[in-house]
């Protein structure tokens, strides 16, 4: 523990964040006679109160705004905030009276942790900040109370063109949370469902009520930032003006690629002064990527990876100072995104640096997005976006390969290919000894040329018979193990779709973050709005914030192991394309179902904590050194240290013997936990060496191998499964659920009774009936149709022939069309019509097809029966007779 004094923390860490504001707080102690109204920038220290001294005043422009009450660091600052609200009801000369206080804004820290309050509103509650507000930030904080806004959202309700009822809720909910101080909030919906129009709706709320006048629209890919911008740009409001007519919309620098070439757009560059000195006069929304504005906040050496390959690479960003206060409200977009504890505290940091409501917007919040924006305030989930319509449901295939999932044996004698992963350069070997490679060294260690060609010829046939059947090629991706240079499971995937297919080169693409592929985004576009490419292969650039409504199969040849990435694959292919009468989309599950297995009980709500990133092996050693849980850490230097020597080449152990004995970091390791008991400080500063603990990370690694199997044989098979709710079955074993729930249920259930012992009571009741009870027990007529047409080769199966079928196996299977042609045969044997009658007949034909039943009701409102004349037409062409008419071919339909 850091054993300091008050006066010291003071000294060393209070007054530097003061001084470090912009402008600068200007420190100075109190003295009798001092002129306050002088005070421009000023925190008077022991500034007197009629309850003792202040530790800091904070005066603007002549005005008392803020007191802060400061601890030595060993102190937690949040309760200390009592005594600072006890110095503001003391206060001798503040600006106003709020229930008791005199001076609005107060402050306790310990000069590490800050913690703010304003205390003009009752129900506000107290918060912790990254950095002291600057003296322009209290001066618009006292001038401009948010309260009419807020009072403004309450009294307006959601008037915006074309908004969707769970986009009307979502903005209710948000609001309602603000409403009752709230400053960070979550919002769960599904991929698909229009996330970024809702967004839009509710900035242009924020700012219409101004509650915020100046919003951040944070995305975490360049592309996503494009759309927004778009999105703003053609944004109704509800005074028919476009949004950027009334007010302004900011970007950051945007490359030509980063719009579709046939939509020429100039999107307006935020000027740097909007961020550096924010003015109350600014209403704006700043559209930004969180890659730049962690570059702007912290540096390029805090920032994401990147590299100018990338195509989120942020060529012209650079440090900025922005103060806590530049933005109201930040609205963070698709902040699922964050695997690893860095990229999760990136995220963290950006969004901790600002004091501003923060709203989270994600399709699959995770425990990391949870602890960011602490609770959802509105789910809409895949499954209720279905339901209503606004996104397609999935049909599932599974794939079965024998090499997926149970990995590639070599025998003594067989051929192969070893790939010089350096180089690129294929020799070719017979093996000596035999070889066995795990399910998890398929594409990392060995390839089976003929796996994945068996799998593509397998995908290929269904691609072929949705052709067939639709007149339409299937837009398809593919998600890979890898684009690895020289030993891309990407590219023969590429490879082997270009050779199965025979459609050339743009029918197949590849779209990864590899510097090989020229221009990403714009292929992205091409896959989107074009013909070509047909077929495209990733790795995971295309699994987040990518629309193409059109794309139709979604093939999972790599594993996954995260149901937050799963279920954001999934929803690439969950958007409707009216353009193409998108009614489903298939996933392609390549490790025999596996996947679907897995994932089953998926929801579109995942407690799911990030993966670790480790310590730094610096730490750990400093961590040993302090005595801060030694015997923990050695075990766990000791862990490294194994998992270097498993991976180092013979130049690194070379290396290594400049500062242990032959370089053999496995002696080494194991001898460590002693070696630190008996010699203690040799050990450690040979451990704490900088060089060698440079060597520890950037040491020679061995050459990586990789065998190409040209003998590995495999075994691929493939077939449809049924989704029942979260559960797939084959469709065998669904039909057979469907068989004993029909023989187990005719006397519960009216309409099946009707069907099988009564056929002359069949109407359109017992039609309702038998399609609602159906659909509630799990099988709805789709499915049940796309189980008969799987398993017996019937499509189109009508319901009355599945339900009669499942009760009597000799029963047959007919289509809607052979049913109803069926029993007008049946009605029409042995009888003559007229011309007229005939022509009656054959309407009523056209609405059974489509029905299966008739009621004499339906001759009054049916479009095709109205044109005609209706019901008193019909039964004078039937000579008053159409109502037995009707019985009968009910019953001929049913029987």
């Amino acid at each position: 523990m850091i054993d300091e004094l008050e006066w010291q923390t003071r000294r060393d860490r209070i007054n530097k964040k003061l001084m470090a504001a912009n402008p600068a707080w200007q420190i100075i102690k109190h003295h009798e006679g001092l002129d306050t109204s002088s005070l421009h920038h000023h925190a008077v220290e022991e500034y007197p109160t009629a309850t003792g001294p202040a530790d800091y005043a904070l005066f603007v422009k002549g005005k008392l705004l803020g007191i802060i009450e400061a601890k030595r660091v060993k102190v937690g600052p949040q309760n200390v905030l009592e005594q600072a609200k006890r110095y503001s009801k003391g206060a001798f000369d503040g600006p106003g009276k709020w229930h008791g206080y005199r001076v609005p804004f107060l402050y306790a820290t310990n000069g590490e942790v800050i913690w703010h309050l304003d205390i003009r509103n009752e129900k506000n509650i107290s918060r912790q900040i990254s950095i002291f507000h600057t003296a322009d930030a209290l001066e618009e904080f006292f001038e401009n109370e948010r309260a009419n806004g807020i009072e403004w959202l309450a009294n307006n309700p959601v008037d915006i063109e074309s908004i969707r009822p769970y986009q009307e809720e979502a903005i209710y909910a948000i609001e309602d949370a603000i409403m009752k101080g709230k400053r960070a909030m979550l919002v769960a919906m599904a991929t698909g469902t229009g996330k970024t129009f809702l967004t839009v709706s509710q900035i242009y709320r924020l700012l219409e009520s101004k509650a915020a006048r100046r919003i951040l629209f944070l995305v975490d890919r360049r592309a996503l930032a494009a759309q927004a911008v778009r999105e703003f740009s053609t944004f109704v409001t509800p005074q028919k003006n476009k949004f950027n007519q009334e007010y302004e919309v900011y970007s950051q620098r945007f490359r030509r690629e980063d719009f579709d070439d046939d939509q020429p757009f100039d999107p307006k560059v935020l000027p740097n002064s909007y961020l550096t000195s924010p003015q109350e006069t600014h209403t704006f929304v700043y559209v930004s990527t969180i890659q730049r504005m962690t570059i702007n906040l912290f540096g390029w050496e805090n920032a994401f990876s990147q590299d100018r390959s990338d195509p989120d690479y942020e060529e012209d960003a650079g440090k900025v100072d922005i103060p806590i206060h530049a933005f109201d409200v930040i609205i963070a977009d698709e902040c699922h995104r964050g695997y690893t504890s860095k990229e999760t505290a990136i995220w963290r940091q950006v969004l901790d640096h600002f004091d501003a409501i923060k709203i989270g917007l994600t399709a699959t919040p995770a425990l990391h997005t949870l602890s960011l924006f602490k609770e959802v305030v509105y789910r809409y989930t895949t499954e209720e976006a279905i339901l209503d319509g606004c996104l397609v449901d999935y049909e599932a295939v599974k794939i079965k390969s024998n090499v997926r999932m149970n990995g590639a044996f070599l025998e003594e004698g067989e051929h192969v290919g070893v790939i010089d992963t350096t180089t690129g350069v294929e020799t070719y070997d017979q093996l000596e000894d035999e070889r066995e490679f795990a399910t998890n060294d398929i594409e990392v260690k060995i390839t089976a040329p003929e796996s994945n060609r068996k799998i593509i010829k397998e995908i290929a046939k269904y691609a072929y018979k949705h052709e067939e059947e639709t007149g339409r090629f299937p837009k398809i991706l593919v998600f890979a193990v890898n684009d690895l240079p020289h030993t891309s499971h990407a590219d023969q995937i590429v490879k082997t779709c270009r050779e199965e297919f025979g459609q050339g080169d743009d029918f197949v693409q590849k779209i990864t973050g590899s510097p090989t592929v020229d221009r990403p985004l714009q292929k992205i576009r091409e896959f989107r709005n074009r013909p070509k490419p047909k077929i495209v292969v990733t790795v995971d650039m295309l699994s987040t914030g990518v629309d193409i409504p059109s794309l139709e199969y979604v093939v999972f040849m790599r594993p996954v192991k995260s149901r937050i990435l799963w279920v954001q694959m999934l929803g690439r292919g969950t958007r409707k394309c009216d353009a193409i009468n998108k009614e489903k989309f298939t996933i392609f599950d390549c490790f025999d179902g596996t996947l679907i297995e897995y994932f089953k009980n998926t929801t579109d709500f995942e407690v799911q904590p990030p993966q670790k990133e480790p310590i730094s092996l610096h730490q750990v050693i400093e961590n040993i050194y302090q005595n801060i849980d030694r015997n923990y850490f050695v075990k766990v230097l000791v862990k490294r240290l194994h998992r270097i020597e498993r991976t180092m080449s013979g130049n690194a152990r070379e290396e290594f013997a400049k500062y242990i004995p032959d370089g053999d970091l496995g002696k080494f390791a194991k001898e460590l936990p002693g070696k630190i008991k008996s010699d203690f400080t040799d050990t450690m500063n040979l451990l704490r060496n900088k060089d060698f603990q440079d060597l520890l990370v950037n040491y020679d690694r061995a050459k990586r191998s990789f065998l190409v199997g040209y003998e590995v044989e495999d075994d691929v098979s493939s077939e449809v499964m049924i989704r029942v709710g979260g559960d797939y079955q084959k469709p065998e074993d669904y039909l057979d659920s469907f068989t004993r729930f029909v023989r187990e249920n005719p006397e519960h259930i009216e309409a099946i009774k009707i069907l099988l012992k009564r056929p002359k009571d069949w109407k359109i009741e017992a039609l309702k009936e038998l399609r609602e009870k159906l659909a509630l027990n799990k099988f709805p007529e789709k499915e049940l149709r796309k189980a008969h047409r799987l398993v017996y080769n019937k499509a189109l199966a009508d319901i009355i022939s599945m339900v009669k079928h499942a009760a009597i196996e000799e029963e047959p299977i007919y289509s809607c069309e052979e049913r109803v042609d069926r029993a007008m045969q049946k009605v029409m044997a042995g009888k003559d019509f007229t011309e007229e009658q005939t022509n009656w007949l054959g309407y009523i034909r056209e609405h059974l097809i489509e029905n299966l039943t008739i009621d004499l009701e339906d001759f009054d409102y049916v479009p095709v029966f109205e044109r005609h004349g209706g019901k008193g037409r019909a039964n004078k062409v039937f000579n008053n007779e159409l109502e037995s008419l009707i019985a009968e071919i009910n019953f001929a339909i049913a029987a």
